[in-house]
């Protein structure tokens, strides 16, 4: 089992950056493969980010160049460092674990959920 708790959300202006972080429980956290999601109003979830305990990455092509998903095995965190953001990144986002060893990094089907944290870009 494992439990994920997020921080680090809040309001900024566009162009601004915000860095959210996921604490997880779990004495196997080192081999799940690790990401972020968003919910914006009105829509589906979203799959955001993801990193191996590699170190491989995957990202969403919206958020690829601005986002920078990164994770520390040692201390049971994952961090999303946000820059460039936009209006349309307003969402509740949610850090996921995936039991999964599959080669590709999923994007859909994890496992274990946070609660969410909000992000509100303004223009």
């Amino acid at each position: 089992q494992v439990q994920l708790v997020e921080s680090g959300g809040g309001s900024v202006q566009t162009g601004g950056s915000l860095r959210l972080s996921c604490a997880a429980s779990g004495r196997t956290f080192s081999t799940y493969v690790m990401g972020w999601f968003r919910q914006a109003p009105g829509k589906e979830r979203e799959f955001v980010a993801a990193i191996r305990w590699s170190g491989n990455r995957r990202y969403a092509d919206s958020v690829t160049g601005r986002f920078t998903i990164s994770r520390d095995n040692a201390k049971n965190t994952v961090a999303l460092q946000m820059n460039s953001l936009k209006p349309e990144d307003t969402a509740v986002y949610y850090c996921a674990a995936d039991r999964r060893l599959d080669p590709v990094i999923p994007t859909q089907g994890y496992n274990y959920w946070g609660q969410g944290t909000q992000v509100i870009v303004s223009s």
